[in-house]
């Protein structure tokens, strides 16, 4: 099929269905992880270092991700980055030791950031044809993808399906999917494809790269540690484990759906404004009031609280003057994802000197940054 031949609602749809396949990968995964943790008898240090390897993969992988999207085209990198994804997370489900485990969570966070740098080069180019923001609802459909992998999740644990089985359906699903969708991809990025290794990256791409580091703190902690800390502090019985996960993937998407209309109504600085101040009070909530129904409701505010940040940080940096697309958003990544560095093992190790609702304070106050570092950049409406 030759591009002229596809339409731009062609072109959404397939970049629709790439972040449908990344959340649902990590969705998962973030879904089993009391379940792996409970199978190899991890403490919660050992659990930090574990998760410590997903976002240690992301980091490793950032520079050559922007490189090779502007060398090779987004079309071609998540071609191969979204069938090679799933195919790590049955690794997971395989290993029977951390020493098995630790490598192969690596390599899932090394190949879902490739799929994250490409599908959000494609996401820009896609924006551009509309002529209108519409990077949000895209990253809503990342966020259903979770929900519906939570849910998924909750089916599975409550019926005894061993997390190797339950990756294989998700991958072979997974897979298939990309082979149906790949050839309705957009099939050229902006920029030039001659763009260096390493970029420094400018005052504004640093601002929103520290923004975005504030909100993937808050929200690498409820990825990786909702489930526990239902498991541990708010102890529900084992089929109720992925409840909190489940509320925050489920108003996190529904925020981002409705990300695009609020920008257009009260702007961009409201909006993150706000967002940071919703993180704090709903992981204040949850610390607070540890009972099943004051956590859950802290954790559908940190949901919506957390929701259109990264999708508007996203936008703005691909829409770089200087950069590629595809630079530029590595460049913001690159720092956005040292929160995801930092917050899981760092709730884990304070968990085991202090407590989890200690670390979950701790995130709470670094949530604010969100809205500290918003009111500091003059935003482009």
């Amino acid at each position: 099929m030759q591009p002229g031949a596809v339409s731009r609602k062609a072109h959404r749809l397939a970049v629709a269905a790439f972040f449908f396949i990344a959340g649902l990968n990590f969705a998962s995964w973030a879904s089993r992880i009391p379940d792996v943790r409970l199978k190899l008898h991890l403490s919660d240090a050992a659990l930090g270092g574990v998760l410590f390897a997903l976002p240690v993969g992301s980091m490793v992988s950032l520079p050559f991700a922007g490189w090779l999207v502007a060398r090779f085209g987004s079309k071609q990198v998540i071609s191969i980055a979204a069938i090679a994804y799933p195919i790590s997370l049955i690794l997971i489900g395989w290993a029977g030791t951390i020493w098995q485990l630790v490598p192969m969570v690596f390599a899932f966070g090394l190949l879902g950031n490739l799929c994250n740098i490409a599908i959000n080069t494609q996401a820009v180019g896609v924006e551009a044809l509309y002529g209108r923001s519409i990077m949000a609802s895209f990253h809503g459909i990342w966020s259903m993808a979770g929900f519906t992998g939570a849910a998924i999740g909750t089916f599975v644990v409550s019926n005894n399906i061993i997390p190797l089985l339950h990756f294989s359906f998700v991958a072979a699903a997974c897979v298939v999917s990309v082979i149906l969708v790949r050839k309705y991809a957009l099939p050229k990025d902006a920029g030039h494809p001659d763009q260096p290794l390493f970029v420094k990256p400018d005052e504004h791409l640093l601002k929103l790269g520290l923004i975005a580091f504030s909100c993937m703190v808050c929200e690498g902690t409820m990825f990786d540690w909702s489930g526990v800390y239902f498991q541990k502090v708010v102890v529900v019985p084992k089929e109720m484990t992925t409840l909190g996960y489940a509320a925050f993937m489920s108003t996190m998407a529904g925020g981002r759906f409705l990300g695009d209309w609020l920008v257009t109504k009260i702007g961009k600085k409201l909006v993150l404004e706000s967002s940071g101040i919703t993180i704090a009070s709903g992981l204040l909530i949850s610390v607070l009031f540890p009972y099943i129904v004051p956590a859950t409701i802290g954790f559908l505010l940190v949901g919506i609280g957390v929701s259109s940040v990264v999708p508007l940080v996203y936008s703005s940096a691909g829409k770089s003057k200087t950069l590629s697309p595809g630079v530029a958003l590595t460049a913001v990544s690159t720092i956005g994802f040292l929160g995801f560095l930092l917050g899981p093992p760092v709730v884990g190790f304070m968990a085991q000197a202090f407590s989890l609702r200690w670390s979950f304070t701790l995130i709470a106050v670094l949530g604010l940054g969100t809205t500290i570092l918003a009111s500091q950049i003059k935003w482009d409406e």
